[in-house]
């Protein structure tokens, strides 16, 4: 149950660009025109050129050309603007944008935009050094770098940190320094970091034992949708653990992290539904979840239960009503399939 790190650090940099981080500036058009702005680039004016490489990267004002907004981005960052050498750095990790795919130069210009103490620039490289992208695989280094972003307050910074400590990975491991950066993260309202906590308190670690600061962790990051989150909310209502005992709420929550494809979830949502627990007693319904979590890589031991469960309750099932719950898990597979 415990999360693991990012593996992939370019969908961490996609991620920035989806958000924001590529751009941390407003179109340059927004303050003077692109004939000055263009004047201003090739005069050597470094956050001319960054804004001008926006702009091509944006088709603000000018034609979308990202081979252009690279060749800006690069005069900006040799004259020291992080924000360029940051640009410049997913560009050679993407490919394509005007030069080819390198991840060396990505890595060199992280590495200078993040020696400018760019909190977002020292997460990234720790990322880089953590997963072994075309630089040597050293969580030290990794963990120095992250340390210089939590430091400055970044909350994924803080998380990748607390889960280091959590993991002995780069430092000893320390589940009070685990749980002093997951917290640092997650009062910023990082969801996995809320689950991480929520973790370390309901099995004591680096904390104490507290099943109802578990569960307060747990909602929080529930709430912002993470489904093994979910899954554990709805399991301390189960059970009582830390929060009233509540089988219907604890079904509501089953299916909130059942219906993002959580198996675990999905399985237990089918045996409430056989039992009537905390919801009517409807054994389609639990034949349906059952079947969707019997084929969503359980483990081993879980797996035979729910397929064990799941052709007991069929027997419950007319030959119609078995044929329409089947083709209603089938079409469920089919619509949460990833899209080629």
């Amino acid at each position: 149950m415990r999360s693991q790190f990012i593996r992939t650090w370019a969908v961490l940099a996609l991620l920035a660009l989806a958000s924001g981080a590529w751009a941390q500036s407003s179109p340059a058009t927004a303050t003077r025109s692109i004939a000055t702005l263009k004047k201003q680039a090739a005069n050597g004016d470094a956050k001319a050129q960054f804004e001008l490489g926006m702009d091509y990267d944006n088709g603000q004002g000018v034609s979308r050309d990202h081979a252009e907004a690279t060749h800006w981005f690069r005069k900006a960052a040799e004259q020291g603007n992080a924000t360029a050498q940051f640009n410049l750095g997913v560009a050679y990790e993407a490919g394509g944008q005007g030069v080819p795919q390198d991840y060396a130069e990505a890595v060199k210009w992280f590495r200078k935009a993040a020696e400018q103490g760019d909190a977002f620039n020292e997460l990234m490289l720790g990322v880089v050094y953590h997963n072994g992208v075309d630089v040597p695989k050293d969580d030290a280094e990794a963990v120095k770098w992250w340390r210089k972003a939590a430091e400055q307050g970044n909350a994924p910074a803080q998380w990748h940190l607390g889960s280091a400590y959590d993991y002995g990975l780069g430092v000893p491991q320390d589940y009070t320094q685990a749980a002093f950066w997951y917290s640092k993260a997650a009062e910023k309202y990082h969801a996995t970091a809320q689950y991480n906590l929520g973790e370390l308190y309901r099995n004591g670690q680096g904390v104490p034992q507290d099943y109802a600061q578990a569960a307060y962790w747990y909602r929080k990051a529930a709430e912002q949708g993470l489904a093994g989150a979910q899954f554990l909310l709805g399991n301390a209502y189960d059970k009582g653990e830390g929060v009233p005992q509540d089988y219907a709420q604890a079904a509501i929550w089953y299916r909130k992290a059942a219906e993002q494809g959580f198996p675990e979830a999905q399985s237990i949502l089918g045996i409430c539904y056989s039992l009537g627990k905390g919801v009517p007693q409807d054994f389609a319904e639990a034949y349906f979840w059952l079947d969707i979590g019997a084929a969503n890589q359980l483990p081993t031991g879980a797996l035979e239960s729910a397929k064990d469960a799941r052709n007991m309750i069929a027997s419950h099932l007319t030959p119609t009503d078995l044929s329409r719950v089947q083709e209603r898990a089938r079409k469920w597979f089919e619509d949460h399939s990833p899209k080629k």
